[in-house]
């Protein structure tokens, strides 16, 4: 029996989509306080869910929830696409944001649902001089969801090319013969719309690259290195131990004959 319409899924295909969260925090300045906020309000913060490199993440999630504290009126704030997913708020304490995200109607997938710890406060070695200067304080994760066998629809979404300028998502656009040039042009566009690699180097708004990625394989390689030279070491011990503990058993039985 055929799968219904929209269920079928493409078999040993998985496709992954990075995305990054999280939220930045700054004390409130008392000469430009917002006007009806509580007085004990100390920050403004915005938390998020944003593409890599700002990347456009819509043509795969449709809408994203935040769940903010109780104490919050509607502590529940959903955000649908085109929208930007965040909320701005303010506050004096910090707590753990659920997140949930929804995937657009092709994808045929249930929602994803992390956490985020809120942080409005600098921690570390450096956290004294980072409050005199009352700087922003920027808390974010790198994730990727990955779409194990998607179904066709959404397979055909997240490979195709970008939506053109009031079209459908994944609509391929144009019409008739092109040049050679804009073929490229295109193929080029599509690259860039729909690449889940991450940026050659790193920015000063976008932390994670291949480059950043490169110098932690070569730590953890290194790391890798320095546990097998140790576990080395260890093995020739016990054999050195193993050893001595045979010559003292060898000892033993020649003076019991």
């Amino acid at each position: 029996m055929p799968a219904p319409a929209g269920t079928k899924r493409v078999k040993g295909v998985s496709i992954f989509r990075p995305f990054v969260f999280g939220s930045i925090a700054k004390p409130i300045d008392p000469a430009h306080r917002p006007p009806n906020i509580s007085p004990d309000h100390t920050h403004t913060w915005t938390v998020y869910v944003r593409g890599v490199d700002n990347e456009d993440i819509t043509y795969w999630l449709k809408k994203v929830q935040f769940k903010l504290h109780e104490t919050y009126s509607q502590s529940v704030r959903t955000i649908e696409a085109p929208d930007a997913f965040e909320v701005t708020e303010t506050g004096w304490g910090e707590f753990e944001v659920m997140i949930k995200l929804f995937f657009v109607p092709e994808a045929n997938e249930k929602s994803y649902t992390f956490w985020h710890p809120l942080k409005l406060h600098p921690y570390g070695p450096d956290a004294e001089r980072q409050r005199e200067r009352k700087e922003a304080i920027i808390s974010q994760c790198y994730e990727e969801i990955l779409f194990n066998e998607p179904v066709e629809q959404f397979y055909e979404v997240l490979t195709s090319g970008g939506p053109p300028a009031g079209g459908a998502r994944g609509s391929k656009g144009g019409s008739g013969a092109s040049s050679k040039g804009s073929k490229q042009a295109s193929f080029l566009k599509k690259q860039s719309d729909r690449s889940a690699e991450l940026p050659y180097a790193d920015r000063a708004d976008n932390p994670y690259s291949q480059k950043t990625e490169g110098k932690e394989l070569d730590r953890l390689n290194e790391a890798v290195k320095t546990v097998e030279k140790m576990v080395k070491e260890e093995v020739e011990k016990l054999r050195e131990r193993e050893k001595e503990l045979a010559d003292l058993k060898g000892g033993e039985m020649v003076k019991a004959k």
